[in-house]
C-alpha cells in the first residue's frame, strides 16, 4: 500500500481548517494541522483523536521557519491561520497585520523549502469593499477596514512568492462561511454565533439596520470541497470568488431559526448585499455547491447546544463593542478627522 499524501492545514483546529481536516482524512491524506488556540479549539478535532493520520501541532504560524518539520514531505499546505473576527481589526490593526500577512509570509517560507505542490490560502471576499453585484474576480479592491486589508496583503504576499520563488498557489476569495463549530470566540462577530446564543437565552435576535442585507452564505463542508479542489487541479495562479451564488437577508435567516427580533443600527463600511459570482469556480474546478441554506441552517440547529458557552450579546453591549468601528467609519468622523 503505497502512503497517504500529506496535507499541511494551517489553523486547523478552527472553524473552516476543522472540517478541511475531516475532508481531507476522509479522501486517504494524512494530515498535520497547526493552530495556536486562539480562535481554534482542540474540541473541534476530538472527533478524529487518535487517527495515526492525524497530527496536532500547538503552533503559532509566525513561528514556523524554513526547513520545519511539520511541512516535510507535504503535497499540499492550506493556510487558514489567521484573525477571522472584523470589528476588533479597528482597535487592533497591528495585531491583524502581523497575524494575517506575517503568519502568511512564515507559512509560505516553510512551504516553499519543503518543495510543496500547491499553496492554497483563504482570502476574504471582504477585500472588495463596498462592491457591485454579482462580484467577479477582476472587481476593483477596496479593503474599508483592516481586517479586510490584512487578508489582502496576505493574499498579495501569496502571489509574490508564486512569482519570486515559483511556489504554486491559488487564492479562494471566501464570503460568508457558516456551520458546526463555527467560532464563538469572545468578540462581536458572526451573525451565527450571535443569534444562536441569543436563542438559546429566549433573548430577540439583534439585526442590524432593518435585516433586508442580504449574505453569500455558503455551508463549511462546501468551503472544504472546493479548496481541496483548487489543491488537486492542475491549475495555478487563480483567484476564485467562493459562495453559494445565491445570497440570504438576514430576515430570512430570523425566520429559519425563529425568534423575536431587536433593530440595532445598521455599521458604515458594510455592505447590503454580498453575491460571489461562483462562474470561475464552476468551470475551471468543477465545483458546485451542494447543500442549501435551509438544510445548512437545520444541520446548525441540531446542534445548537454546541453554542451555549458563546457570549450573550444585547444592544448595549454591541454598541460597546462597535463604538470605535462608528467613529472611524462614519465618513462625517472621518471627515472631521483628517479635515
Amino acid at each position: 500500500m503505497s502512503p497517504r499524501p500529506i496535507a499541511v492545514v494551517t489553523g486547523g483546529a478552527g472553524f473552516i481548517g476543522s472540517h478541511m481536516v475531516d475532508l481531507l482524512l476522509d479522501r486517504g491524506y494524512a494530515v498535520r494541522a497547526i493552530d495556536n488556540l486562539v480562535g481554534g479549539r482542540e474540541a473541534n478535532l476530538a472527533h478524529r483523536a487518535g487517527e495515526p493520520a492525524l497530527a496536532f501541532a500547538h503552533r503559532d504560524v509566525r513561528a514556523l521557519q524554513p526547513g520545519d518539520s511539520l511541512f516535510a514531505g507535504a503535497r499540499y499546505v492550506f493556510h487558514f491561520a489567521g484573525i477571522g473576527d472584523i470589528v476588533p481589526s479597528i482597535d487592533h490593526p497591528t495585531e491583524y497585520m502581523s497575524a494575517n500577512v506575517l503568519g502568511t509570509v512564515h507559512a509560505l517560507e516553510a512551504a516553499r523549502a519543503a518543495g510543496v505542490k500547491k499553496f492554497v490560502y483563504a482570502a476574504s471576499s471582504s477585500c472588495y469593499g463596498l462592491a457591485t453585484t454579482p462580484t467577479r474576480e477582476d472587481h476593483p479592491i477596496a479593503p474599508q477596514y483592516p481586517y479586510a486589508l490584512s487578508k489582502y496583503q496576505g493574499e498579495q504576499a501569496v502571489f509574490h512568492w508564486r512569482q519570486v520563488y515559483k511556489l504554486p498557489a491559488n487564492a479562494i476569495r471566501i464570503f460568508n462561511a457558516y456551520g458546526i463549530r463555527s467560532r464563538t470566540t469572545g468578540a462581536y462577530g458572526a451573525v451565527f454565533g450571535v443569534f444562536l446564543r441569543q436563542k438559546l437565552a429566549g433573548k430577540p435576535f439583534t439585526v442590524v439596520g432593518d435585516g433586508t442585507q442580504r449574505r453569500d452564505f455558503l455551508y463549511v463542508t462546501d468551503v472544504a470541497e472546493a479548496f481541496l479542489a483548487a489543491a488537486e487541479s492542475s491549475r495555478e495562479g487563480e483567484i476564485y470568488n467562493l459562495g453559494a451564488g445565491n445570497p440570504q437577508s438576514v430576515n430570512r435567516l430570523v425566520e429559519l431559526l425563529g425568534g423575536t427580533v431587536t433593530y440595532i443600527p445598521k455599521r458604515p463600511g458594510e455592505p447590503d448585499c454580498t453575491w460571489a459570482d461562483i462562474g470561475k469556480i464552476t468551470r475551471e474546478l468543477g465545483w458546485h455547491p451542494k447543500l442549501s441554506f435551509e438544510e445548512g441552517v437545520a444541520r446548525i440547529v441540531a446542534r445548537i447546544d454546541d453554542w451555549r458557552d458563546a457570549p450573550l450579546w444585547d444592544p448595549d453591549s454591541i454598541a460597546v463593542a462597535t463604538k470605535t468601528w462608528f467613529n472611524m467609519l462614519t465618513p462625517a468622523a472621518g471627515a472631521r478627522k483628517h479635515g
